[in-house]
């Protein structure tokens, strides 16, 4: 593998002139070491970065910019958030615009935007034999027409550490703190792209995240204080909301397709009316609605047409549950690789999951780590998601104000679903979009790839919502061709 040092421009300070003017007249020799010192020890805490120009299981060089480091948000914590920085592909990096994006899930790690969803690698997919899983360039990179930074979010997701335990202890508002300091040190410490048109994106849970986010940096604009990247718009896909409509829309939904009755449908409208669908208080709505559960867990909810597959992700301390009565078994040479204690059990191959299986090999291998400068003792095991071993507090009851708040502002917004999604079906999605009532501009209609239908769309007052045929819950990995397509367009100021 080789790595190569990036040369760093100096990180902007955050002191103001004045301050230190004024420190220039007549301080002791204590003070003024104090302010070196300061300085130093903001400068250490800037991104640290590096240029990867090759991967293991990648054949020959990268054919894109790739580099990754860490950026410290919580200095007492010891709290470092991992990125990949992919380069515009476009040629073009001062005017190119520039994608900031989060992943869902319960710590998921940002790899899975990287290699599954809208980066420029992916697994060739092969039975897994032991030796290092390969990858394959993505011709539908979303790189290709646009810089993306991908960060593990929040502390604990992928690579990203805290030194003290008490650092993983985070929620909604917390986590989206950190990203908006990682982002003031990452731009501080890159500053050739503070110009450059700004985007925020994500999907799934992430779309709760993400207007808070650009809610947060759009104040810090006004203020003004701060070297905040140049905002313009944001874009979610199959986006949460914190809304008992991302639950409810699922029945409607599942009947529409002929996953429930028209007589369990009926009941449920009937008797769960104002109950909360998570934990209902009206026994015959909670007796339907286990009935319910039951339907739809016979689904692959992510991608509804899809066979159904084992999650591929371990989950810390659990491995006997991988290994009993159901079949699933580990294999002991995978067992025996050192830091591997938690493998995921393999799913039937052909399976939409059997990437990720793959992932977690890649990731935890030895030449990975090196190639990808990962500080040794912070990550003993990497893991694609975790399954509630790390505390988190969902202190974000709602997203919908700040997805109003940004629009009303005039910042562009791009509100995508996969039509084949049951875990935050399209129907909630348009029924929040619809509840901003913002005014219609154009009316819904198909929009077209290749001569032929690929979606639906109706766009509002700076803001269009979309959906996307054949799409699943994260839809640029089901439909990677009709994504890079739909935001090459947006993100261009193109005709959808």
């Amino acid at each position: 593998m080789t790595m190569a040092a990036r040369p760093r421009p100096r990180p902007r300070r955050l002191l103001q002139p004045g301050f230190l003017r004024s420190l220039g007249h007549g301080l002791c020799s204590r003070c003024l070491f104090l302010l070196c010192f300061l300085v130093a020890a903001f400068a250490s805490s800037s991104s640290a970065g590096r240029v990867v120009t090759s991967l293991p299981g990648f054949d020959g060089d990268l054919p894109f910019h790739l580099e990754t480091g860490y950026v410290e948000v919580d200095e007492d914590a010891g709290v470092e958030l991992f990125y990949y920085f992919v380069q515009s592909e476009s040629g073009a990096a001062s005017d190119a615009p520039f994608l900031f994006w989060l992943t869902g899930g319960d710590r998921c790690s940002v790899f899975s935007g990287l290699a599954y969803e809208i980066g420029p690698i992916r697994f060739v997919l092969e039975p897994y034999n032991g030796t290092l899983p390969r990858l394959r360039y993505n011709q539908n990179s979303w790189s290709k027409v646009s810089h993306i930074l991908f960060v593990d979010s929040p502390v604990g997701a992928g690579f990203s550490f805290s030194r003290d335990p008490k650092g993983y202890d985070v929620g909604d508002i917390t986590s989206t703190l950190q990203l908006r300091d990682f982002l003031i040190k990452w731009f501080g410490d890159h500053p050739e792209y503070l110009a450059n048109p700004f985007y925020i994106g994500g999907d799934s849970y992430a779309g709760k995240i993400v207007p808070f986010l650009g809610q947060m940096i759009s104040e810090g604009i006004e203020v003004g204080s701060r070297p905040f990247p140049n905002l313009k718009g944001y874009l979610v896909g199959n986006a949460a909301t914190g809304e008992s409509i991302d639950f409810t829309s699922k029945v409607p939904y599942a009947h529409g397709v002929g996953i429930i009755s028209d007589q369990l449908y009926e009941t449920i409208l009937g008797n769960c009316q104002g109950e909360d669908y998570t934990n209902p208080a009206n026994m015959l709505c909670a007796q339907a609605l286990d009935t319910f559960n039951n339907l739809i867990n016979e689904v692959q909810n992510a991608q509804i047409l899809l066979d159904t597959c084992i999650y591929a992700s371990p989950a810390p301390n659990v491995v006997s549950r991988m290994d009993g009565s159901d079949g699933r078994r580990i294999l002991r040479a995978e067992m025996g690789r050192g830091m591997l204690n938690h493998p995921p059990a393999r799913p039937p191959f052909g399976c939409i999951t059997y990437g990720y299986y793959l992932s977690y090999f890649w990731a935890n291998d030895k030449r990975t780590r090196e190639a990808l400068g990962i500080k040794k003792g912070t990550v003993d095991e990497w893991v694609r998601c975790h399954d509630r071993d790390l505390p988190y507090t969902i202190d974000l009851k709602s997203a919908i104000k700040y997805h109003r708040n940004l629009t009303s502002r005039g910042y562009r917004a791009l509100v995508y679903s996969g039509d084949h999604d049951l875990m935050v079906p399209h129907l909630g999605t348009q029924a929040w979009v619809r509840s901003l009532n913002f005014p219609i501009v154009d009316e819904w209609r198909a929009w077209h790839l290749g001569g032929q239908a690929a979606g639906y769309l109706v766009s509002n007052w700076n803001g269009s919502a979309l959906e996307l045929q054949g799409g699943g819950h994260t839809a640029p990995e089901y439909e990677p061709e009709r994504c890079f397509a739909m935001f090459s367009r947006w993100i261009l100021n193109h005709p959808l």
